[in-house]
């Protein structure tokens, strides 16, 4: 039986991913979203599945709009990924809090008064600071955000909870780390993705930052907002995403092994937020989730860039200045 889910930021990395996950399995997907840029779909979706996507262009800080569409659109479900990343936040707070948190309430008042079943959100891994003594957080450790990114992610998780609380509005929350995979092009942590696509153009590109952090490949990351839309448990449920928890120079290396010449540098500031996650409590929660190995991860990424380039279909605009 098909089921439609309303998608924000489908035209993100992670959103473009959980439009191909849906569609692929035979579901309908309604895209909202702002921007009308598809090169991310386009990087990752096959032209036989597009036609499960549709589109509904619109500003989540407007909630007449997000109203209009999630009622229109029959929905049950809810993954909500529209979002402003850790740069922009920081060069227009008043803006990144307008797009973070007004629009995640104004996706939260429309679900509830849609007669949504459950919201699934993006949070981050940024709700945390750095921990002492290389402690791994699970959801219990308490949050000390960074970033105005950070920190308003952690007021979606407060709302959420308000939410559930007042109105019986299921949500859950997911925490990524550092996500990689085709379609990453933009945010703090798209360095090491970028320098994948780099490789496999023959360029040189530098990453701007160093440290271990970790990486979860985008692909696991869709399938589990989709999971989680599907059969998590009901109220406002949080969970951290955990990956392979790596220094930086593990991932050029892999790099180098598909790319023996490949040109790839770092340094730079270790990222403001755990170097890993403990990411058990979802795995306990939600059975037969996927976890790709860094190594297949790095290769399917670079292989998908590689079939691109030679379709002639590979978005080089992120790597073009070569940081």
């Amino acid at each position: 039986m098909t089921s439609t889910y309303f998608l924000t930021g489908a035209l993100g990395c992670i959103g473009a991913w959980v439009a191909k996950t849906l569609v692929e399995r035979g579901d309908h997907a309604v895209v909202f979203d702002s921007d009308d840029r598809r090169h991310r779909l386009d990087a990752v979706i096959d032209p036989g599945h597009r036609d499960e996507l549709s589109f509904v262009q619109g500003d989540v800080t407007d909630a007449r709009a997000v109203a209009a569409a999630m009622q229109g659109s029959g929905a049950e479900s809810v993954i909500h990924l529209a979002g402003l990343q850790v740069p922009s936040c920081r060069e227009d707070p008043a803006r990144g809090a307008a797009v973070n948190v007004v629009g995640t309430l104004n996706v939260f008042d429309a679900a509830r008064t849609c007669g949504v079943t459950r919201v699934v959100y993006a949070s981050s891994a940024a709700v945390f600071g750095p921990m002492p003594d290389g402690t791994v957080p699970d959801e219990t450790a308490a949050p000390d955000p960074q970033t105005h990114y950070g920190v308003f992610k952690r007021a979606n998780e407060g709302n959420a909870r308000v939410y559930w609380q007042d109105h019986g509005l299921a949500t859950v929350g997911l925490r990524p780390l550092t996500v990689y995979g085709v379609g990453r092009d933009q945010g703090l942590t798209s360095g090491p993705t970028r320098a994948m696509k780099a490789a496999v153009l023959g360029r040189p590109f530098h990453i701007g930052f160093s440290g271990a952090t970790d990486y979860q490949f985008v692909a696991d990351t869709a399938e589990t907002f989709v999971a989680c839309a599907d059969r998590s448990p009901r109220g406002a449920c949080l969970y951290n995403l955990q990956g392979d928890s790596v220094d930086l120079s593990r991932i050029v290396a892999l790099i180098r092994e598909r790319r023996a010449t490949a040109e790839i540098t770092f340094d730079g500031p270790e990222i403001p937020v755990p170097a890993a996650l403990d990411g058990a409590a979802i795995h306990r929660d939600i059975l037969g989730l996927p976890a790709t190995p860094l190594e297949e991860g790095v290769s399917r990424t670079m292989d998908r860039f590689q079939r691109l380039l030679d379709a002639g279909r590979l978005d080089t605009t992120d790597v073009e200045q070569g940081r």
